[in-house]
């Protein structure tokens, strides 16, 4: 059995997932999703430590390569976070978003969720242009009926439609940048653009369009902080954690097919990282909604994401290999390392969040006291995603320095000037998240709801802890 059928078959057990989740058995459903995420991600594992790439052919699919789905190490890499996010939400979800809470919401949730992981492992895997748009749209859609999960409320159906808009936006230029694609090589899909063609710039641009607006590119970010406050939390730690890195994947994809990029495609992504990841802390912390401040971080990381993607632009287009190194290495390591705390921090955050009843960081206060392993864990999540060592936001945010620094050394200095954006993001991040962990966690409770949370459920408990880890 190859890895390519081993993630199949997790495919399958989502889609068995869903299927469950119409009948009355939370637990099996979050026990047969987990199964269907642990043998996901055993597959992106077996392929990054050295197994063959397998591919499948779908001849059915109409104008397609012989190769429609492949698994490759790239698309392995980002199955690693589809698989290991994909099994631990709902296990939280038992706890976080019951029946007796939900009465009307909570199976579409659990079901929503399966296809959303499907429609992800689908995404990383897709070869043909036909068979990535289907799978595209089946995360768009997925998501957003996720989104509205609590629809009565106004401002959750303003936060869906928006949504709903932005990501068929992007659909419609990622037809569009499969349609270019085409007509240079004759194929609907990712194949390499020709050396020297005047049209390859224009569609690689198109590309970061349509990819950039689900990966939250600042100014294409208008659809995330409302859709991730508005879903369940382990809804929002799946978008955040895995959604928008689907995003980054697919512009690693397009810029990859072209042999010729000019370095001014780098000095733009160098640009929009520094401008988002700048951008992004300072809003969140003018942010008072704890979700929402957790969205805007998002922003923030994928900023630090495309500064390393840029680097490695530019040193691909300058003939420096050192900064494609560094970079790309940065770039996909806090791919990793995002979906693994920024999830934490949102399973922290739903805890505080279902235990006090209210997502308005300055009416909690003094949750250390009656949930000391949800204060643990967000304290973990927090010094990790303000970069601090030992820990892995501290790893990935060196080798991008490094990089810079290299840059520098080498006659760059306009490349290295994102160092100090990357510095000022890093000091804005720690000011931020001392100061949420101070009003959520310490002091006393600041309303009755927050003195009488009380613990975590162990569902929900467990998947922090794992992540912790």
């Amino acid at each position: 059995m190859t890895p390519l059928d081993v993630a199949l078959a997790g495919l399958a057990l989502l889609v068995a997932a869903a299927l469950l989740a119409s009948f009355s058995a939370p637990r099996l459903t979050a026990a047969v999703s987990a199964l269907a995420g642990l043998t996901v991600l055993g597959a992106g594992v077996a392929v990054l430590v050295g197994a063959p790439t397998s591919a499948l052919a779908l001849p059915w699919l109409p104008g397609g390569p012989a190769e429609a789905l492949r698994l490759d190490p790239l698309a392995a890499f980002f199955l690693v976070p589809i698989g290991l996010i994909g099994a631990l939400g709902p296990i939280y979800g038992l706890g976080y978003w019951r029946r007796a809470d939900h009465p009307g919401s909570e199976r579409p949730v659990r079901a929503g969720y399966a296809v959303l992981t499907a429609s992800l492992v689908l995404v990383a895997l897709a070869r043909d242009g036909a068979a990535f748009l289907l799978a595209w749209e089946g995360m768009a859609l997925s998501g957003f009926l996720l989104i509205l999960a609590e629809h009565g409320r106004p401002e959750v159906r303003s936060a869906g439609l928006i949504y709903l808009i932005a990501t068929h936006v992007s659909t419609l230029a990622l037809w569009w940048f499969f349609a270019r694609v085409q007509a240079a090589t004759g194929v609907f899909g990712f194949a390499p653009l020709p050396a020297g063609d005047p049209a390859t710039l224009g569609t690689v641009l198109v590309g970061l369009v349509g990819f950039g607006l689900k990966a939250g590119f600042i100014p294409l970010h208008v659809w995330l902080p409302g859709a991730h406050a508005a879903a369940p939390t382990h809804v929002s730690a799946l978008l955040s954690g895995v959604v928008l890195k689907v995003g980054v994947y697919g512009v690693l994809r397009a810029t990859t097919l072209a042999p010729d990029l000019p370095v001014g495609v780098g000095g733009l992504v160098l640009v929009l990282g520094a401008v988002a990841a700048v951008l992004g802390v300072a809003l969140a912390l003018a942010q008072h909604d704890l979700k929402r401040l957790l969205a805007y971080h998002s922003i923030e990381n994928i900023g630090i994401i495309l500064l390393g993607l840029g680097l490695a632009l530019v040193g691909r287009s300058t003939g420096h290999p050192t900064w494609v190194a560094l970079g790309l290495a940065g770039a996909l390591l806090h791919v990793w390392n995002h979906a693994i705390f920024k999830s934490l921090l949102f399973f922290g955050a739903g805890a505080a969040i279902h235990a006090a009843g209210t997502r308005l960081i300055d009416r909690l206060g003094g949750l250390a006291h009656r949930q000391p392993v949800t204060a643990f864990a967000f304290l973990v999540g927090a010094v990790a995603i303000s970069g601090l060592p030992p820990l892995n936001g501290f790893a990935s945010e060196l080798l991008v320095y490094l990089g810079l620094f290299d840059a520098a050394q080498h006659g760059a200095p306009a490349v290295a000037l994102a160092a100090p954006a990357l510095a000022l993001t890093g000091a804005l991040a720690l000011a931020c998240f001392v100061k949420v962990y101070g009003v959520v966690f310490l002091g006393a409770p600041r309303t009755p709801e927050a003195a009488a949370a009380h613990p975590a459920p162990p569902s929900m408990r467990a998947p922090m802890l794992a992540l912790v880890a």
